[in-house]
């Protein structure tokens, strides 16, 4: 059977790459074992950004009735010393920072729960295929295309698929990584955690001391800058923890009831659903591909579930791989832009473990080497309440992942791609595109096609006319938003704005480039 696209992997980036490129038209098989979503709460935080991509995929009001909490109930958290019967806590503002600069507010709701809003939106697209209670046994592949064997989980059925490209999605531990021979490498912590599901409305009550919040945050100093960590599941009895625990522990030989409680600081009912064990390292992929094979979310790229970003720049890689074998597909992709896809991702996420996750642990354990509250308490409470809790802001205003450095961008040169930005609605080049209203009433992300688009503020059409013209040459999908509105010129700081099928910024400025068919040919990945 022929697909042109082959995805091994069905958690919610599988499915979400397979959304994406249904939506484009683009025939896809998708593969996962499990025949239902896993009922592990993990990747409850979704950014605004991630949110953008739901919109897009036209089940944003979907995914928000999917929420396990009233929409009213805050997604921060509480951040406290000792255990959640001290003084020394705080409530620090997080993503709800920068929700003015994207389209969509974030969200809060457990993996589950999103891969289900994913997986019906699948159902209704009919150039996908899903195929679960399968995996993948072997993949090869030659100039022409790649060879997937797939067998159920009893092995008493096998096929196999041809395809002209197949993407692993198929987790840490991913199969099609290892076959097509991409090494990872990181940084090892070595330091078991473990994953609690369980239920207590004790627990519940027993925080009512605190203003609603999704998550409660313990810290102390011989944890050496990791967390014990709460999280909501609902409002009334469902809660999900993470801790570090000895190496040797196992289900049997361990009291996790006690370590809630020593954790939370008072007595409580305790009814588990689910002990698990993850280890606190990040994994990177050399590359995130191999000819006609790549490789997104957690096979590309792993790391401790702190902070949210695991699912997110899953999610993000489905979106900037989508459109670039959409495009290679469909005839206009130029032979380096699938190529763009690892240079993009690859740097935001090293970036993201390196500069947001470990450098997140490292500054905690610096923070309780100068602050010792058994010294001076009045010292301590002071630097907790003014130099941590102060953090918790630039962190969050700091992670703005971006392209600068690609080279299907019209950046600057020598510009490196990252995860450390800042959020403006200045228009720049390689960045998301803030959203601005235009004269019209509406949004500019809902002027936006699925191709390229050129936002045009006081123009004409003719003074834009080589834009389209070389589009046109080029066969790449285009439109032009002409507008007059002074405030989105105001606010973007440029006339003109050429925007990716991504939200991505590829060029922009007040003047018509001299090149404008080098200009299209460079963003198409023809140059």
């Amino acid at each position: 059977m022929k697909y042109q696209v082959v995805i091994v992997g069905g958690g919610p980036v599988g499915v979400a790459l397979a959304v994406d490129l249904g939506l484009r038209g683009i025939s896809c098989l998708l593969v996962e074992r499990h025949v239902e979503p896993q009922r592990i709460p993990k990747g409850q935080n979704l950014t605004q950004r991630s949110v953008e991509h739901f919109w897009r995929w036209g089940v944003v009001d979907e995914l928000r009735a999917a929420r396990a909490m009233p929409p009213e109930y805050p997604m921060s958290g509480i951040i406290a010393y000792g255990d959640l019967t001290t003084d020394d806590w705080y409530a620090p503002p997080l993503r709800e920072l920068v929700n003015s600069y994207y389209y969509q507010d974030n969200e809060r709701l457990p993996q589950y729960r999103t891969e289900a809003v994913l997986r019906a939106k699948l159902a209704t697209l009919p150039s996908v295929e899903a195929r679960f209670g399968w995996s993948m046994e072997n993949v090869e592949q030659d100039d022409g295309g790649v060879r997937v064997t797939l067998a159920t989980a009893d092995g008493a059925a096998r096929e196999v698929i041809d395809a002209e490209y197949a993407v692993g999605c198929d987790g840490s531990h991913s199969q099609m990584r290892q076959q097509i021979g991409i090494p990872r490498s990181g940084a090892d912590f070595d330091q078991v955690m473990v994953l609690a599901v369980f239920r207590s409305p004790e627990l519940n009550e027993g925080l009512k001391r605190f203003p609603e919040r999704s998550t409660y945050r313990v810290m102390r100093k011989e944890l050496n800058g990791y967390w014990q960590f709460f999280g909501r599941i609902d409002v009334d009895e469902g809660w999900f923890f993470h801790a570090p625990v000895p190496k040797d522990t196992t289900r049997d030989n361990y009291d996790f009831h006690g370590l809630l409680q020593r954790v939370a600081g008072f007595d409580f009912a305790v009814e588990f659903d689910y002990v698990g064990f993850w280890d606190l390292r990040f994994d990177i992929a050399e590359r995130y591909r191999v000819g006609r094979v790549f490789i997104a979310g957690d096979a590309a790229h792993s790391h401790p579930p702190y902070g949210g970003y695991g699912l997110n720049n899953g999610l993000e890689d489905a979106v900037n791989l989508g459109w670039k074998l959409a495009a290679a597909l469909d005839g206009w992709g130029g032979e380096h832009l699938l190529e763009s896809y690892g240079t993009e991702r690859h740097p935001v996420f090293r970036d993201t473990a390196e500069g947001f996750i470990a450098e997140r642990i490292e500054t905690d354990r610096a923070f309780f080497e100068r602050y010792n509250p058994e010294k001076d308490a009045a010292e301590f409470s002071h630097a907790w309440q003014e130099e941590h809790a102060g953090k918790s802001a630039p962190r969050v205003l700091g992670y703005e992942p971006h392209y600068e450095g690609s080279p299907i961008v019209a950046g600057p040169e020598g510009a490196e791609s990252g995860a450390h930005g800042r959020h403006t609605f200045e228009a720049r080049i390689g960045h998301h595109l803030p959203p601005q209203i235009l004269s019209s009433g509406r949004n500019v992300f809902e002027e936006l096609g699925p191709g390229f688009t050129l936002f045009a503020f006081d123009a004409d059409d003719a003074a834009v006319a080589g834009f389209k013209q070389a589009a046109v040459r080029l066969g790449v999908p285009f439109k032009l938003v002409i507008d007059n509105g002074a405030d989105c010129l105001a606010e973007y700081g440029a006339r003109l704005i050429l925007v990716r099928p991504d939200q991505f910024i590829a060029w922009c400025d007040d003047e018509v480039p001299g090149d404008v068919g080098a200009l299209m040919a460079q963003v198409a990945g023809h140059r």
